[in-house]
């Protein structure tokens, strides 16, 4: 049976430590069956079979490739702030400034000599149409940090079955990243009008069962290189032009004009 599965009946079996043996039995016995009502079996002992921590999902590929991912998170934010034609409203500009200040700081995180990530590259194509309004730029963040969701979700896995004290705080970092590129998806589906608050769970590899993305219909990944993948289909090139119309930006220039707005707080991992 999965482990993830095996540790969710343990937790159940606890919380109902109280009651004689057979009515916790009957209580497990009844979360497994709507658990395969759901699906939620099959789909916890593929995750556990296809998820494995050696080459591509090596620790330190997780590392680089969230690092990388960083570099174009923290570059899209930033120009995004400069670009005529992106309108925003509100508070809007707060968040994206907020944004571009936390992926610079993760970024910063991951390639620390406590962490040691390496970013595959820093200068990063991004397509045009990216910055050509205010819809196509949170349509993109909303599309861009579900992928960025899914890696860090990824990597939670693979360094906590590494294990050791090391890799158990590399799951934790993970975690925490993954905890704010939620929030930057709830915020830029709140600015196309939407509701940001749509999960109950947020969503690994599962289909993206959002109706009014690009992306709907489209699963996650189990290999990190999927990342890499979703992001070059989006038109994104990592060292070399990607498939649409745009433009190189250099991370050691954009990261100068990064905003740091002092509302932004907990800059440090747990």
């Amino acid at each position: 049976m999965s482990e993830v599965l095996n540790h969710v009946y343990e937790t159940i079996d606890s919380a109902h430590a109280d009651k004689p043996a057979a009515t916790r039995r009957q209580v497990v016995a009844g979360a497994a069956a709507a658990f395969g009502t759901m699906g939620m079996l099959a789909w916890t002992d593929q995750a556990d079979a296809q998820i494995r921590s050696d080459t591509p999902n090596t620790p330190q590929n997780i590392l680089n490739v969230a690092a990388t991912a960083e570099v174009l998170a923290t570059i899209v934010n930033t120009v995004g702030l400069e670009a005529p034609g992106v309108q925003f409203r509100g508070v809007e500009r707060r968040n994206i400034q907020a944004a571009s200040r936390e992926e610079l700081i993760h970024y910063d995180v991951l390639v620390s000599d406590a962490v040691g990530g390496s970013p595959a590259t820093k200068r990063i194509w991004v397509p045009d149409r990216v910055f050509s309004s205010r819809d196509e730029f949170f349509t993109t963040l909303a599309v861009g940090d579900q992928i960025f969701i899914n890696a860090y979700l990824l990597g939670t896995t693979v360094f906590a079955r590494a294990g050791g004290i090391a890799n158990s705080r590399f799951a934790r970092f993970a975690a925490e990243f993954m905890g704010t590129e939620a929030v930057h998806r709830a915020l830029a589906l709140q600015s196309l009008g939407g509701t940001g608050n749509d999960r109950a769970f947020i969503r690994f590899t599962g289909r993206e069962e959002r109706p009014d993305l690009p992306t709907t219909g489209q699963r996650g990944f189990f290999d990190i290189r999927g990342a890499v993948t979703q992001l070059q289909a989006a038109g994104f090139g990592f060292g070399a032009e990607g498939e649409k119309p745009g433009r190189f930006y250099d991370f050691d220039t954009v990261r100068q004009r990064t905003p740091n707005p002092g509302f932004v707080n907990t800059r440090a991992p747990s």
